[in-house]
């Protein structure tokens, strides 16, 4: 970031912390740059926002309880009064007169140093400084009152292009760093020599831990026919840490070279000793330590009644983690975090966030399958220990909590999002506790593909079905609950009881043509636990789908409850990157129906036609209108947003029909 290179601007000390201040996790806030946003266009009632940039700095207790969670913070160095401090990267958006805010910060868990909820809540695209009027897309949480806030917790981040990162201290053994063995997997799509380890913009784990030796005889690099598949080793003189140039192998160590090439759609694991561990549990802290500040004064410019979390994907495992590891209450032993929203997580966790050689950007396949996976209290069989998410932190301590889950969750990949409102053997359904909603936003894949989308990498094109529009609605109702007291929407999600939830091998999903059915996608496993997968299998329980193979429970948004075509949360390679019998990972399907009963006919498509499903467009929208409305009565979408979904959905049904002639289309 430029205020990194070129200094600070302006020094703002939010908090002094003599020796005598032992309680103060926030010591100062830095601020590099403070500007109003858009010149000082209003947002609404909330007025004008200002942009705030800097840094904030920490100091921890090692000997506190509430930090004895923190790995090897006892091996960090530490300073005169015997406390540990660290720093992180830190940007805001404020209201300029906090009276017109609504008095909530709203902390968003950076995605590998990436902001998220503005590209998701404001329908807005993504990038690391919005300054332009399209950066703020509708000015959802702006016109809110939000104060929206963005702290670096992950340490591995390459500072690049606007990312934001934690400052961690290392991890120390008599003084001298310390190493240990770090494994990183990954799976080519291609054939070719050399894979980037750093591929798919992620930081390579073997930059941020280089190897002690690259030519050691002790690396190793396996393969797998699948993510569950036994593991092959591959011969030591067959690769090598480096990339081909000028007709030779270079030695570098963010790439592998493989002599013959790789086989496309294989899982490869590779393993190493390396160095350059740090204490990387302080991202936890880094998170509660601000919300706290922010609340009782210590946030410098930055101050508010309530503080909620947000995160998707990576960052709702972080969330959950944080939660089960009782980050929620701070030193002082105050509730951190009043809301959270973790999204997409499934039931996962992971332990790579707190450990040593941490590796957090690693995706959570599989290896992310924790216990326990319930809020209240559970019991493993095979320890013969109880535990709960929530099991560290006293009722005070516990936040109003949404899961919100897309359809993929629940189907592959080990996430299994069924076990956090099911028994771990997946036999019944299990309470879930009254500061918690649990929401399924059906017929969507991790990240929605985007409208109407292309092919991509799957048999399937990808699953486009927006479900920002339940995530606005929803964000609306933590609030007030939270700050009102009122019940937000009653948990929707698939149950065991009514048969909305089964077995996979229950799921009734139809015979589409040139479609493979999802029958032999594999369960996950018990990650936390040693021995083969095979030994310690979870069930994997789906939601059930209708006869068009779209799911019966959730929110139905009106593209799935008034489908133009079928919408899935699972998808299967492409043949043409090898492994067709292997899932994609995170990606859903979108099929849709043919438009007239004839193509239907000829296709052998069991499913009905557009045609005949609906007739014309007018009836469409009709039906699309209702269901909308009925979405906004339950709570489960906003007034404000029902008439965009409408059109939304005409869009696509005027893509789909295009070129053919239905009555009155």
């Amino acid at each position: 970031m430029v205020l990194l290179r070129f200094g600070w601007a302006l020094i703002v000390a939010a908090v002094t912390c003599a020796s005598h201040c032992v309680q103060a996790e926030v010591t100062r806030i830095e601020i590099a740059s403070r500007t109003d946003v858009l010149g000082g266009k209003p947002f609404g009632a909330a007025g004008a926002y200002e942009k705030i940039i800097g840094k904030v700095f920490f100091s921890v207790d090692p000997a506190h309880p509430r930090n004895k969670a923190v790995v090897d913070l006892d091996k960090a160095p530490r300073d005169a009064d015997e406390r540990v401090t660290f720093s992180a990267d830190l940007y805001v958006l404020a209201p300029k007169d906090a009276a017109r805010g609504n008095g909530v910060a709203l902390f968003d868990v950076l995605n590998r140093g990436r902001k998220n909820m503005l590209g998701g809540f404001n329908r807005a695209a993504a990038v690391p400084d919005p300054t332009a009027e399209r950066d703020f897309g509708d000015g959802f949480l702006l016109r809110q009152g939000f104060t929206l806030v963005w702290v670096g917790w992950q340490f591995d981040i390459p500072r690049r292009g606007g990312l934001m990162a934690l400052d961690a201290p290392p991890v120390l053994d008599q003084g001298k760093p310390v190493t240990g063995r770090v494994s990183t997997t990954f799976t080519p799509n291609t054939a070719e020599e050399t894979y980037a380890l750093d591929d798919m913009g992620r930081y390579a784990d073997t930059t941020r831990y280089p190897p002690l030796d690259p030519a050691s005889a002790a690396n190793t690099l396996t393969v797998r026919d699948g993510f569950l598949g036994a593991p092959r080793t591959i011969a030591r003189d067959q690769w090598q840490f480096g990339r081909m140039k000028d007709g030779a192998v270079v030695t570098d160590i963010s790439a592998l070279y493989l002599k013959g090439g790789y086989e496309p759609g294989h899982f490869y694991e590779l393993s190493y000793e390396a160095k350059g561990a740090v204490v990387a549990g302080l991202g936890f802290a880094a998170l509660r330590d601000m919300a706290s500040a922010v609340k009782h004064g210590q946030g410098g410019p930055i101050a508010a009644r309530y503080a909620y979390a947000f995160g998707p994907s990576q960052d709702g495992r972080f969330l959950r983690q944080f939660l089960y590891e009782g980050f929620n209450a701070d030193e002082q032993d105050r509730r951190a975090f009043d809301g959270v929203i973790s999204h997409i997580a499934g039931s996962a966790r992971s332990g790579d966030f707190n450990s040593r050689l941490a590796r957090p950007n690693g995706l959570g396949f599989f290896v992310a399958s924790l216990f326990p996976y319930l809020d209240l209290d559970q019991y493993d069989p095979v320890t013969g220990k109880t535990d709960g998410i929530l099991m560290k932190l006293g009722p005070d301590q516990r936040p109003k909590i949404f899961y919100t889950n897309s359809s993929g969750e629940y189907w592959g990949g080990g996430r299994a999002a069924a076990l956090i409102h099911t028994t771990l053997d997946g036999r019944d359904d299990a309470k879930v506790p009254d500061n918690v909603r649990i929401y399924l936003i059906a017929g969507t894949q991790h990240v929605p593909g985007g409208y109407l989308p292309s092919q991509g990498p799957g048999q399937q094109k990808p699953n486009g079905n927006e479900y920002a529009w339940a995530q606005r609605a929803l964000l609306v109702a933590m609030d007030r609950w939270v700050r009102d007291g009122a019940a937000p929407p009653p948990s929707a999600h698939p149950r065991l009881a009514d048969k909305t939830l089964v077995p996979r091998e229950s799921i009734e999903f139809p015979a589409i043509p040139g479609v493979r059915a999802p029958l032999t996608i594999p369960a996950g496993y018990r990650a936390d636990l040693d021995g083969p997968h095979t030994a310690h299998p979870l069930p994997l329980l789906v939601p059930q789908v209708d006869r068009d193979g779209n799911e019966l429970s959730g929110i139905r948004l009106p593209n799935v409850a008034v489908p133009l075509a079928t919408y899935t949360g699972w998808n299967f390679r492409n043949p043409s990157i090898g492994q067709p019998g292997e899932l994609l990972p995170l990606t859903g399907s979108y099929i849709p129906f043919a438009v007239t009963k004839a193509a239907r006919e000829e296709a052998r498509d069991p499913r009905l036609s557009i045609e005949e499903r609906y007739g014309n467009r007018a009836q469409y929208q009709r039906l699309v209108t209702d269901a909308a409305a009925r979405l906004v009565q339950a709570g489960y979408l906003l007034k404000e947003d029902a008439d965009r979904v409408v059109e939304r959905a005409l869009a696509n049904w005027d893509e789909i029909t295009r070129g053919t002639t239905l009555a009155g289309n």
